[in-house]
């Protein structure tokens, strides 16, 4: 009886989303040896309003001259791209239409892992409508290995992610999107990430108001202090963020912060991690101090910094 009602739960959950799930199909022109050759990709994306904005990741549009969006229900329109945010791989899209059959945001805030996870997209760009898995939250605030993309808090799921996935929702069990499906990992069983919806929201927001995205910058480069990091260099903990570079003029420059030094709290954030740090920062203000509070020379020292946004990012193109 508990199995026949889950399965009920799961299919109202599927009928309730995959209403809001698009097919992308893309047209971007590249040259070879012949000259300007057209080439097409598909991906998938998410219905967010009713007067036709849309949700994918940013590679699926990437450079794109021409974007196809198909509905469920055989209505095709052309995509405008609103804007792009290659560092969390999200875009926004839209069509000229109204009434359309927006999805529901979650809140990936609340995530546990082990709750149910379904996977809705335009699989291997199969005709026929959405395609559906299922599987669970197997982690939650995974970095990406290996990316080039500032890829920190992912939902990990076992929930199959395939080719042409990329931009549809994950979605919880009541059919809520809780997360942009962004990536599988090659030669790995049950092993997909992505984007939580809380952060795409944001981004959201910030690509309709300013047309970008926009973050605080400290013009560190930095990566997590470790045992071995913290015996090489006498440093008495071994948690926190370990200054590797600063960039001349920033405002770490600025505020006199030093390679060496661990980062280990933002404003009221503890800082363990890097995925802490960045975290932290996309809530600070631009042009408004923060404290930082650091380790030196086995010392724990206080002082402020102004955040500036962030320059555009160095970002690989990603197949």
């Amino acid at each position: 009886m508990a199995l026949a009602q889950l399965e009920n739960q799961v299919v109202e959950a599927v009928e309730k989303l995959s209403e809001s799930v698009v097919s992308i199909d893309s047209m971007r022109l590249a040259r070879n040896f012949y000259g300007v050759v057209p080439l097409e990709g598909s991906g998938s994306g998410v219905i967010v309003s009713e007067n036709g904005y849309i949700i994918t990741n940013n590679h699926v549009i990437d450079d794109a001259t021409r974007v196809q969006v198909n509905l469920k229900d055989g209505r095709s329109f052309v995509g405008e791209v609103i804007g792009g945010d290659a560092a969390t791989d999200i875009a926004l899209l839209k069509v000229q239409a109204d009434g359309l059959p927006a999805a529901k945001l979650g809140d990936s805030e609340k995530l546990k892992v082990g709750q149910i996870a379904l996977a809705i997209g335009n699989t291997l760009g199969l005709p026929g409508g959405p395609t559906v898995s299922l599987g669970v939250i197997s982690a939650l605030g995974r970095p990406l290995p290996g990316a080039d993309y500032i890829y920190e808090g992912l939902i990990q799921t076992d929930t199959a992610i395939n080719p042409g996935n990329s931009g549809g929702p994950l979605a919880d069990i009541n059919g809520n999107v809780i997360g942009i499906n962004t990536a599988m990992i090659p030669f790995a069983q049950g092993v997909g990430f992505a984007i939580p919806i809380d952060a795409v929201k944001r981004i959201r927001e910030q690509i309709i108001e300013k047309g970008r995205v926009v973050r605080p910058w400290l013009g560190i480069s930095a990566i997590d202090l470790n045992r071995s990091i913290a015996r090489r260099y006498s440093i008495p903990i071994e948690k926190g963020v370990f200054i590797v570079d600063i960039a001349h003029r920033s405002p770490a420059y600025e505020a006199d912060l030093r390679v060496g030094d661990v980062l280990v709290q933002v404003g009221s954030h503890e800082v363990n991690q890097m995925k802490d740090l960045i975290a932290a920062l996309s809530k600070a203000q631009f042009n408004k101090d923060i404290e930082l509070s650091i380790v030196r020379m086995g010392k724990r020292y206080t002082t402020s910094v102004r955040p500036v946004e962030a320059p555009p990012p160095a970002i690989s193109r990603r197949n």
